[in-house]
């Protein structure tokens, strides 16, 4: 009986459990699939039935028809598009290199360097804008892609440092040590523990993904020119321009919201993997 029991009461915990996600999970995605479903739906459909999908008689794609046409919200996407990677590959490329320096070499600033990183997470990167503003004028970056890309890696690199100085601190000494009397050089050591690593790496792009994706600080102060606009900022001027016509507002929230979530659905594993081991080490 207390066998039964308990096998009732763990069904019922995890019941419990499961239920409890599944809602949060409706309640976070039902904004996002309401919104993508109404943008290919006709002004009086939105505002009739709103939360039916689009059906043949109420199907249209004139908002995004005047996006691509009028807005040219092609060259903002991929303005963002082209900042988000290029951050993202320089937060983990230097992230990995930095983190394994200060888990590998011990040297007389090591601890230093660690606690500076780790007030580079508590410190708002926002607090510097004035000074940031003026670095990026003397380097002629304003208007410029390249200066969102510096400001988006310097803003990622303390926390992917932090994650993955931890990993690489974890690493058996012994894989690396044989690979010091095969004669393999540090940087050969260095790309042969980075797959090792692979689920911090994933943790850390996932982390550093949304931020960059979604900022409009630092567009709008550092970018705000009609050729550097990211897709952000131009969603922000068009909706004070088109605010009448529901079927552009919606398709460019669509677009807006929706790359973010399929690249944070592509590194979700490694998110979900690279907590798990840091758990459990």
């Amino acid at each position: 009986m207390t066998g039964v029991r308990y096998r009732w009461l763990r069904f019922f915990k995890l019941g419990g459990i499961h239920a409890t996600l599944l809602a949060y999970s409706a309640l976070v995605l039902f904004p996002i699939l309401l919104v993508f479903m109404n943008s290919f739906k006709d002004q009086m459909a939105i505002f009739g039935e709103p939360l039916k999908p689009p059906t043949p008689a109420t199907f249209s794609v004139d908002g995004y028809k005047t996006l691509f046409e009028i807005a040219n919200f092609q060259h903002y996407f991929l303005n963002s598009l082209i900042v988000t990677v290029v951050s993202l590959l320089l937060i983990v490329f230097l992230g990995a290199m930095a983190g394994w320096a200060l888990a590998e070499y011990r040297f007389r600033l090591n601890t230093f360097m660690a606690i500076y990183l780790a007030l580079g997470i508590m410190v708002p990167i926002r607090l510097g804008t004035v000074g940031i503003l003026r670095l990026m004028a003397d380097w002629n970056l304003v208007n410029t892609l390249a200066a969102l890309i510096f400001v988006y890696t310097a803003m990622g690199l303390p926390l992917s440092v932090f994650i993955l100085s931890r990993f690489f601190a974890q690493l058996p000494p012994d894989f690396k040590d044989a690979a010091r009397i095969d004669g393999a050089s540090e940087y050969r050591i260095f790309t042969l523990v980075l797959p090792l690593v692979r689920p911090a790496l994933g943790t850390v792009a996932a982390i550093s993904m949304i931020p960059v994706w979604n900022d409009l600080w630092f567009p709008l102060i550092l970018a705000p020119s009609e050729e550097t606009k990211t897709i952000v900022l131009g969603a922000q001027v068009f909706l004070g321009q088109f605010l009448n016509d529901w079927q552009a507002v919606l398709a460019a929230l669509s677009l807006a919201m929706i790359p973010a979530v399929l690249l944070y659905m592509l590194f979700s594993k490694q998110l979900i993997r690279g907590l798990t081991a840091g758990a459990v080490k």
